[in-house]
């Protein structure tokens, strides 16, 4: 069989974003709503994910499932990537911190939607080869550091929106301490049984946290 050109690939990413309007349709009633940003969606068709994961396991890209990058890694599923970007609400204004950058597919989502993304991945080999990815395709508004990404980038701080792309018992205290007053942060928050989790913090540096639905992610590793 003949490898699939862009136009194939093409087709399969607007297929796959067509199959995340199901999905959040379907979680509808858990979500609040019926369906994801506008905004969001756009990026979801832009981004090539075919490129954020190893060569064998490109021809599965743009089904909605969970692929391995290594490590004992993977990358979330399309439908898990957009929602947890539709709940983050990035604005073209806003400084947004990831904690995960895997091979960047996220990243990328991100950089298509906010200002700037500073992003920390604990795997050397992921951050060089996300960071020269992003950069081969044009995302010049992210900047990766390989760290411990429960102490957040403090000299980057504060941020708009801090996403978490690993599950901790509990938000960290470092990232709810580098969240702008106003600010969001999405990540799954849970031992044996995790929820994905909205933290809010208002004016006064108030935290309400509220859960949505059950996901299960890595763990968030520290050192």
């Amino acid at each position: 069989m003949k490898p699939m050109n862009e136009e194939h690939l093409a087709v399969l990413r607007r297929h796959m974003v067509e199959v995340i309007a199901i999905y959040a349709d379907l979680a509808g009633e858990e979500l609040g709503k019926a369906a994801l940003d506008e905004r969001v969606m756009a990026a979801m068709l832009r981004v090539p994910r075919h490129l954020f994961v190893p060569a064998p396991a490109a021809p599965f890209a743009y089904q909605d499932t969970p692929l391995p990058i290594g490590f004992d890694k993977t990358v979330s599923q399309p439908f898990m990537v957009a929602l947890m970007t539709d709940l983050l609400a990035p604005q073209p204004h806003e400084a947004v911190l990831e904690i995960g950058t895997g091979l960047g597919y996220q990243t990328a989502i991100l950089a298509e939607l906010a200002g700037q993304v500073w992003s920390v991945e604990i795997i050397e080999e992921f951050a060089s080869h996300a960071e020269a990815l992003l950069q081969r395709l044009g995302l010049s508004n992210v900047g990766i550091r390989i760290g411990d990404g429960s102490r957040g980038w403090p000299e980057r701080a504060p941020f708009d929106k801090i996403l978490v792309t690993a599950a901790a018992e509990e938000a960290p205290p470092a990232l709810l301490e580098q969240l702008k007053p106003m600010g969001r942060m999405v990540l799954p928050v849970g031992s044996e049984e995790q929820f994905l989790t909205v933290i809010d913090k208002d004016s006064a540096g108030h935290f309400e946290a509220r859960q949505l639905i059950p996901v299960r992610f890595s763990r968030l590793e520290a050192v």
